[in-house]
């Protein structure tokens, strides 16, 4: 009688840690399907139909070159800087939403806010996507590349999800999602006029400090003397 105990004792023992194992494992599929972007909810469109607003991010938020590599082909870098913005489109190739995206995105007539807007579809690597149906995804004449390393870099969610750089600074100017493209061309806009406005603030804002101070256009101590004057000047001295 005893032993069958111990026995019944010992299999309730393993089947709870069973039990427990199965259950750790779905949780982590589920967090791994959600990152990509891959809703196992069918109310799921309904419930995000309300666009979320790209959000300004700290003023010190640098933008780091992407680098990973084409769908079926070999590695590629992209370098943010220059003089044009640069949109990347975190994608995923079984997320629902982003089917949306990804016809847009087929249009030569789509409208980029900015100037000289270029737009990157950044997908996860194929260890976390299906890189066959990336490729069959990638719009032609529209950069399109897999990099985790880059949705590390820039804290992505979840797909879709859209980061915005000011080539010029190097600078994130917003990030976001939304449901359609009207709604993140809306976004961009908006992002875009907020950071033309907040830099032409700072500019008027140490004008102001000058000024506070007698210093203002034309002043001497803002056209520094000729190096070989200064010389002369101190030789004489």
């Amino acid at each position: 009688m005893i032993v069958l105990l111990i026995v019944a004792f010992v299999a309730i023992a393993v089947l709870t840690l069973i039990v427990f194992g199965l259950l750790r494992t779905h949780a982590d599929i589920l967090r791994a399907l959600d990152r990509a972007g891959i809703s196992l909810d069918e109310n799921s469109a309904s419930l995000s139909a309300a666009p979320v607003s790209l959000t300004q991010p700290s003023r010190n938020r640098d933008a780091a070159d992407i680098v990973g590599t084409v769908p079926g082909g070999g590695p590629v870098s992209v370098g943010v800087g220059g003089a044009r913005h640069t949109l990347l489109a975190f994608m995923s190739s079984g997320c629902k939403t982003c089917a949306t995206f990804w016809s847009e995105f087929e249009s030569p007539a789509l409208d980029l806010p900015g100037e000289s807007t270029r737009l990157v579809i950044v997908a996860q690597d194929p260890a976390h996507d299906s890189e066959s149906r990336l490729v069959e995804l990638a719009p032609s004449g529209v950069r399109t590349m897999c990099s985790s390393a880059a949705w590390e870099a820039y804290d992505v969610p979840g797909s879709p999800y859209f980061v915005l750089i000011d080539g010029s600074t190097r600078k994130v100017t917003g990030s976001g999602t939304a449901t359609n493209w009207p709604q993140v061309r809306q976004l961009l806009v908006q992002a875009i006029g907020d950071a033309k406005s907040g830099t032409a603030h700072s500019a008027n804002g140490v004008s102001a400090e000058l000024a506070a101070f007698g210093i203002g256009p034309g002043h001497p101590s803002l056209y520094p003397p000729d190096p070989a004057e200064r010389r002369s000047q101190e030789d004489n001295e």
